[in-house]
């Protein structure tokens, strides 16, 4: 295969990664503000509502394991999954209350997780280079993500109480996207013929990292700091709403264009600062981050509430990305696949499903009449981080090798 990628192939993929995170980023990062204003749901509501995503990143392994890697090529099974998205996300938008949504959030949660492991499929089976060339595809998902922002902003749809329409728009490029995948080049079952074991599509495979001290300590921190991060998916906009900000969710992209920014940078910080700190930058900005929501407001503290989503680059590159990173190298080849699964379980399923449920708690225990005490709520993940961060620095021990890797 050529290193240079085909502009046809180079324009599918993007295409593709552009619409799976215009679908995601057009509902769900107003969906708590929908859930509030339009179906009158409790904040305890909301972390149900969010808890999906969890359950769907638990289960998408299974999907992955057991249907896509072994039986139909990818893009079709994409194709299907996001068709059903879109039936399921017009629904939503039809729901009169919250006992009608709650059941079509989550079918749609299972069908649409398994679909971000799909694209990454499809798009490595095309790639000589992922290394080097996977950054320039990937990106333009981030660009679908802050596009939906923007559009949703520049509509005014939240001020005029028509986020009902975020659900149309999604299930629309969800469509789209469904009957495109048909189109996208052929990546057939990997592992056609073989059985599957428990183990290998749950990233059992992987445990004995766990051996390793340092491994352990950061396997831990990454369950634990998801907590917080279930904070900023399923309050922000809320917040800012309620703060006053006009066109939050437009205001909200600067986070994914920051961490666009940072992610060209991440080789010259990784030179710089290995691994550990990196980490630890990336849990300190979680803090700042959640400090500066609780003292910032739309007025003279505008600013404040600009820094908080603009860190965003940092809270997300700065851990997960490393972190990804980190868990590819002590992993090795042979059981890369299924540690890089072992890590998403903990963080993005079970981690965050237990964040959600908190951030409802404490959201809802911080409820007044006119909406909610968010320097109070803020506090909490300002601190659970902090915690976290020095449990992370006191325990984590530099790994030369692994650091002298990644530098190289």
């Amino acid at each position: 295969m050529p290193n240079i990628v085909p502009m046809r192939t180079r324009v599918q993929l993007s295409t593709m990664m552009f619409l799976e995170f215009f679908i995601w980023g057009g509902w769900f990062v107003t969906m708590g503000t929908y859930l509030t204003k339009s179906l009158s749901a409790s904040d305890v509501q909301n972390g149900m509502a969010y808890g999906p995503q969890s359950w769907g990143a638990i289960i998408a392994p299974f999907i992955i394991g057991l249907i896509a890697d072994r039986f139909f090529a990818a893009q079709r099974i994409l194709g299907v999954l996001h068709l059903l998205g879109a039936g399921l996300m017009y629904y939503m938008s039809t729901a009169e209350n919250f006992e009608g949504f709650y059941p079509a959030v989550f079918a749609y949660m299972i069908a649409y997780m398994p679909t971000l492991a799909l694209v990454n499929a499809v798009a490595f089976k095309q790639l000589s280079d992922s290394e080097k060339q996977f950054a320039s595809i990937r990106v333009w998902g981030t660009i679908g993500w802050i596009v939906a922002g923007l559009i949703i902003g520049w509509l005014a749809w939240e001020q005029k109480g028509m986020l009902s329409n975020t659900f149309k728009l999604t299930a629309f490029m969800s469509a789209i996207l469904g009957v495109y995948s048909f189109t996208l080049p052929n990546t057939p079952p990997p592992k056609a013929g073989t059985k599957a074991t428990l183990s290998e599509i749950v990233g059992w495979e992987s445990i004995k990292l766990l051996k390793d001290k340092n491994f352990l300590i950061f396997f831990l921190s990454s369950f634990l700091i998801c907590i917080p991060l279930a904070f900023y998916y399923q309050e922000t906009n809320k917040f800012l709403n309620e703060a006053g900000v006009e066109g939050a969710a437009g205001k909200m992209s600067m986070g994914q264009m920051s961490e666009m920014l940072f992610m060209v940078f991440m080789p010259w910080f990784f030179k710089r600062l290995g691994v550990k700190k990196m980490l630890l930058f990336g849990m300190l900005a979680w803090v700042v981050r959640y400090l500066l929501f609780g003292f910032g407001d739309a007025n003279a503290g505008i600013w404040l509430l600009y820094g908080g989503i603009i860190l965003h680059g940092i809270c997300y590159d700065f851990f997960f990305v490393t972190g990804q990173i980190y868990t590819d190298n002590r992993a090795g080849e042979k059981i890369r696949a299924s540690a890089q699964g072992m890590i998403t379980l903990a963080t993005y399923g079970v981690g965050m499903l237990i964040g959600f449920w908190v951030a409802g708690q404490v959201s809802e225990h911080y409820k007044t009449t006119d909406g909610h005490m968010w320097k109070e709520v803020w506090m909490v993940p300002a601190a659970i981080a902090a915690v976290v961060m020095l449990l992370f620095m006191i325990f984590f021990k530099d790994d030369k090798k692994t650091t002298a890797g990644l530098n190289a």
